[in-house]
């Protein structure tokens, strides 16, 4: 396989009128982690120092969130889901979500308010496993439907939490569609990160569910400011999620350079920024890639709308870099602690390390200013959630036959 990566870079002065980040800012990850925090299974999850991994690669430092312990589900999408599932609740019984934690949302009185909700969604295995947890635990339903190709493992996965899910014969976008379509005829709720005209509110919910590992990173570097920080993206609703965050955080003229990762073969966000003409650019038919996490061909609005003005890089990278970035995590180097990463939680550790060894690459590794002063922040937003797929290539290097 050819290791071609194609990027595109944004000068911070091209922006002229900037999108806000309140959305998805330093109080709006606080109430979504009171939220989390309430629920028995939560638990601060870890930031792997590896120290010399960063010293081998040229770096000051390189941390790595790792989100293979979240909840007992090996990824972080659980976190999106559970507060938009209780966010959703919470506005049905007319109340605000911090006055609604777990314990009192599962309590006989609110159950019986709420009678019986049925939730829908489209997912390559991860989010819809947070979705199946969530419903689960909250005694509501879940129908979850998987593109064609998804894992046995991660069907199993989520059939497992009690949720009706089946693999069907369409890709992503179109499994969303059918998704939203069912949810319509049949009266569930649609729960999905990809926003759209008049579909905006829920996708919201999902994104500032997800900074709860940001504003948990931020507090676990100590005081220690990110230079860089990388970020793989499907839709986009997390990689703008944590872009917003960061930017409350540090803002505009002082946070990290951040940079987005998408396979080439679902690259929509990399296209759109290429475009540059103030439209979303899709990608459409099969999306052969082992990041199945990261196939997804059309933006999400609430994300692009992040990642345009406050992104500076966009890479579209292949397969081999990703399985590189597992390679690595899985093999530390000296006594750095060992990461457990899936296809797309490593893609942005395996891009870093190709960026700073491969001489071809310099060009780029100069445009985004890493050198030996760098402190990158990188989130393995998956364990190995596909066991059989993991050991193949971390093992034997083997791909699947698409």
């Amino acid at each position: 396989m050819e290791n071609k990566i194609n990027y595109v870079h944004i000068p911070r002065s091209s922006h002229e009128k900037l999108s806000s980040v309140k959305d998805f800012g330093i109080e709006a990850a606080e109430k979504a982690r009171n939220f989390h925090r309430t629920f028995p299974e939560y638990a601060m999850t870890p930031l792997a120092d590896l120290k010399n991994l960063a010293r081998a690669l040229g770096l000051a430092s390189i941390h790595v969130k790792d989100e293979s312990y979240r909840f007992g589900l090996n990824a972080f999408k659980v976190l999106g889901g559970s507060y938009a599932l209780g966010s959703y609740i919470a506005e049905k019984l007319g109340m605000d979500i911090s006055s609604l934690p777990y314990e009192k949302m599962v309590s006989p009185e609110i159950r019986e308010k709420l009678g019986e909700i049925t939730f829908v969604t489209a997912t390559d295995g991860n989010h819809g496993r947070g979705i199946a947890w969530t419903a689960n635990r909250l005694h509501q339903k879940a129908v979850v439907y998987m593109p064609k190709g998804s894992s046995p493992e991660r069907l199993r996965n989520i059939q497992t939490l009690g949720a009706e899910a089946s693999i069907t014969d369409m890709n992503y976008d179109e499994a969303v569609d059918f998704a939203r379509s069912q949810g319509e005829k049949q009266g569930w709720i649609m729960v999905q990160d990809t926003a759209w005209e008049g579909y905006e509110t829920i996708p919201r919910t999902i994104m500032q569910g997800y900074t709860t590992m940001a504003l948990e990173a931020a507090e676990q570097l100590h005081g220690e400011k990110p230079t860089h920080i990388f970020l793989q993206a499907g839709v986009g609703a997390m990689s703008g999620a944590i872009t917003g965050f960061f930017t409350d955080l540090y803002g505009e003229e002082n946070r990290p350079v951040i940079t987005i990762v998408e396979p080439d073969q679902a690259d929509c966000l990399y296209h759109t920024a290429l475009a540059n003409d103030g439209k979303l650019h899709t990608v459409t038919g099969p999306m052969h890639s082992i990041m199945a996490g990261l196939c997804c061909g059309v933006p999400c609005t609430l994300g692009w709308d992040i990642l345009r003005d406050h992104a500076d890089n966009f890479i579209s990278m292949p397969d081999t870099i990703a399985a590189k970035g597992m390679r690595i995590l899985g093999n530390p180097v000296g006594n750095d602690p060992r990461v457990i990463s899936g296809e797309s939680g490593a893609s942005t550790l395996g891009f870093l390390a190709q960026v700073m060894t491969d001489e071809k690459l310099s060009d780029l590794k100069k445009t985004m200013g890493l050198d030996e002063n760098s402190r990158v922040l990188l989130f393995s937003t998956e364990g190995d959630t596909d066991r059989e797929n993991y050991r193949r290539i971390v093992w034997d290097g083997l791909y699947p036959s698409f």
